[in-house]
């Protein structure tokens, strides 16, 4: 399809940004879409459930792994003034929050830089995480937003383990979301992924969070836990085309694990001018969220 000048203008300015910072990316994720309102309920939710269990005097605890600039770190900042441990290995997400934590005086919030997986798949880490930067005290909720993204499912059910026995209190949540693996809808960002992973790159999303809480259902080691899904949809849309193919990058994770091909870059470029700017429809993302009660008598809220 043959473009006009001020079509290839807006291409060639979708081009430019494929070297974005993900730091840079994932903020304009979060300022045009609603996940993180849609993070903000389902976390909401979940504070209430542990509310309700736990003594009121009781000061909460959380552990956010990967997420630490996030808007809900003021949802987590106000409920867990027993200690909120921010846990990221963007050091540009840290510092804004380091600001903050000076200039606010929240000083129950500590900030930790390292690989979680690095962290917790070895014990003599996990141990030491625990003991010099956590006090050598359990968590009341621990997050995995969107972080999961970073490890590969076959090592979910050994990272889950380690949280649920070391590092989760006896009474606790865990909370995780993930983009779902599979849809047909041509204007999510599952279908997006798929299609331009799949064909440039032969890969395709096999990161199952949905299955995966079918699985922990099954699994002995959290015999005793309330397991709940929940599957919603977020709307992104920025009047930029720039902006919003930069969040496209992300999303196809170039080129910090797929690196297309010039020519392969402008067809996705062209593609996502002609099925989403072209058209004003806005990308959606079909979104599913894990939630691990442990020891907690009534039933939990998701």
């Amino acid at each position: 399809m043959t473009l006009n000048p001020s079509e290839k203008k807006l291409i060639a300015a979708g081009l430019r940004v494929t070297n974005s910072k993900m730091f840079a990316e994932d903020k304009l994720w979060s300022q045009y879409s609603n996940d993180k309102v849609d993070i903000g309920h389902e976390l909401t939710q979940v504070i209430r459930t542990l509310h309700k269990a736990l003594p009121l005097a009781k000061t909460l605890r959380a552990l956010s792994i990967g997420s630490s600039n996030e808007p809900q770190f003021r949802i987590l900042e106000s409920a867990f003034r027993g200690g909120l441990y921010l846990l990221d290995i963007e050091k540009e997400a840290l510092a804004i929050v380091k600001e903050r934590v000076i200039r606010q005086a929240t000083d129950h919030v500590t900030t930790i830089s390292g690989n979680y997986l690095d962290l917790f798949m070895h014990p003599r880490q996990a141990q030491s995480l625990f003991h010099d930067r956590l006090d050598g005290k359990k968590m009341d909720l621990i997050t995995l937003h969107h972080s999961l993204y970073y490890c590969r499912q076959a090592l979910w059910p050994d990272l889950l383990r380690t949280l649920w026995r070391h590092f989760l209190a006896r009474q606790g949540a865990i909370h995780a979301v993930l983009m779902a693996a599979q849809s047909r809808d041509t204007h999510t960002t599952t279908w997006l992924y798929n299609h331009f992973a799949g064909k440039f790159c032969g890969h395709r999303n096999d990161q199952d969070l949905k299955a995966f809480g079918a699985e922990l259902r099954k699994d002995r080691a959290f015999a005793d836990a309330e397991i709940l899904m929940r599957r919603s949809q977020v709307r992104f849309w920025v009047n930029d085309f720039a902006k919003f193919m930069a969040v496209i990058w992300m999303i196809l994770l170039y080129p910090r694990v797929h690196r297309y091909t010039p020519c392969q870059k402008e067809e996705i470029t062209e593609f996502v001018y002609h099925h989403f700017w072209r058209p004003r429809r806005p990308l959606l993302q079909a979104q599913d969220h894990l939630i691990i009660y442990r020891g907690i008598k009534s039933k939990g809220l998701a």
